[in-house]
């Protein structure tokens, strides 16, 4: 991860949580200092230390965080990830915006690995999407490889993905795709379809990855055997954890599971001072 893309996540949400100063940090004598201990409530992939530090960082740069376990590592219920140490007052101003952070990403990365644990032995890949919450993209996809899972594409702009839509307004997957490698002949180009047949047109006209959504396991196998790698398959839509399985056992390639940074479920973790 840049840096500087972890310090401008952490000034963002400081700025939207403690805004022009924590009216609450009045009840703490400004010289006490305390030491806290953060722990697990359910068993986690623990993902986010760099922005859970960062953010107590930009409060009090004398705040010390020791961490129990490293980053990507699975933990279980009332097992002790870190502990830190610093004026109380910053301790609890940063607390809020440091946990959400590392609750967030430690759900993503604990959704992505119970998909590649589930194919596990296949050798299919498991992708994100573009999916993600407005503005923490980079952060979602950094937890999906803390996963153990891969990054597709960033955004719109390192890689061409032509979707109905696109098929649509340009009237053919032929001449969508020629009119792309026009424009930009070295950017990797995949074609979203629905059908056999459109997979049939994709691949006579050059795509160099089809992604295959909704197709039933049938058609999946199918399109395995008439693409006779030519393209990478990667298969879409409607994938949840008791079909995953199934659908890397039809001998595709990947599989792009757009829950893995859309329904995130932030792991519960705790703050608390110690005696």
């Amino acid at each position: 991860m840049n840096p500087d893309t972890i310090e401008s996540d952490v000034q963002r949400a400081l700025a939207e949580d403690v805004g022009g100063g924590d009216l609450s940090a009045a009840a703490i004598p400004a010289e006490r200092h305390a030491g806290a201990t953060v722990i697990a409530r359910e068993p986690a992939v623990v993902c986010g230390s760099p922005w859970f530090a960062a953010a107590f960082a930009a409060v009090d740069t004398s705040i010390d965080v020791t961490w129990a376990v490293r980053e990507g590592t699975p933990v279980e219920a009332k097992q002790r990830i870190c502990r830190l140490s610093g004026p109380a007052r910053g301790l609890c101003t940063a607390e809020r915006t440091a946990l959400n952070f590392l609750q967030l990403l430690s759900g993503v990365a604990t959704e992505t690995r119970r998909y590649v644990d589930a194919v596990r032995g296949t050798g299919v890949e498991i992708l994100d999407t573009r999916k993600t919450l407005p503005g923490l993209r980079a952060a979602q996809k950094y937890a999906v490889r803390c996963g153990g899972g891969s990054n597709h594409r960033f955004g719109l702009h390192d890689a061409a993905m032509l979707k109905e839509n696109h098929l649509a307004a340009a009237g053919s997957i032929a001449g969508a795709i020629a009119a792309v490698r026009r424009a930009h002949p070295d950017a990797p180009l995949t074609v979203e379809v629905e059908t056999l047949e459109q997979a049939e047109a994709a691949l006579a006209a050059g795509a160099d990855r089809l992604l295959l959504d909704n197709f039933a396991l049938a058609d999946l196998r199918e399109a395995v055997h008439r693409n006779q790698g030519r393209a990478v398959l990667e298969a879409s839509g409607g994938v949840e954890l008791d079909s995953v399985r199934a659908i890397a056992e039809t001998g595709i390639d990947c599989i792009s599971v757009g829950a893995l940074t859309k329904h995130v479920r932030a792991l519960d973790l705790s703050m608390r001072f110690e005696d």
